[in-house]
């Protein structure tokens, strides 16, 4: 599914993403780039990932954290794990992202 928005990050208290957490590294790396992108505007962002097998999140989610730590112009980031679950076969794990120190709002 595809959903395209057009709106200002100013309207948004905090900007949510998702992503599978099945789904190959292209889409940590495209995450990455707009969470970037999201933290230059706004303190703090959150990330929902979700899979069918949970053994999954833990590893994407530190997967996702290295690349998020190695671009050259990040701030320093402060994460904190947020619910964490299942619906029927899916499992899911929100993760905030809040930019801190010099170049973060936070």
């Amino acid at each position: 599914m595809r959903i395209e928005y057009n709106f200002n990050l100013d309207q948004v208290d905090v900007p949510c993403f998702s992503v599978e957490a099945e789904e190959g590294p292209q889409k940590l790396f495209t995450l990455t780039t707009v969470i970037l992108n999201v933290l230059a505007e706004r303190p703090r962002s959150d990330v929902i990932f979700h899979s069918p097998n949970p053994g999954d999140l833990p590893k994407k989610v530190a997967q996702f954290k290295k690349i998020l730590g190695s671009a050259p112009a990040a701030p320093n980031f402060d994460f904190k794990q947020g619910e964490s679950g299942s619906m029927g076969s899916s499992y899911y794990m929100w993760l905030s992202i809040h930019a801190t120190g010099a170049g973060g709002q936070g």
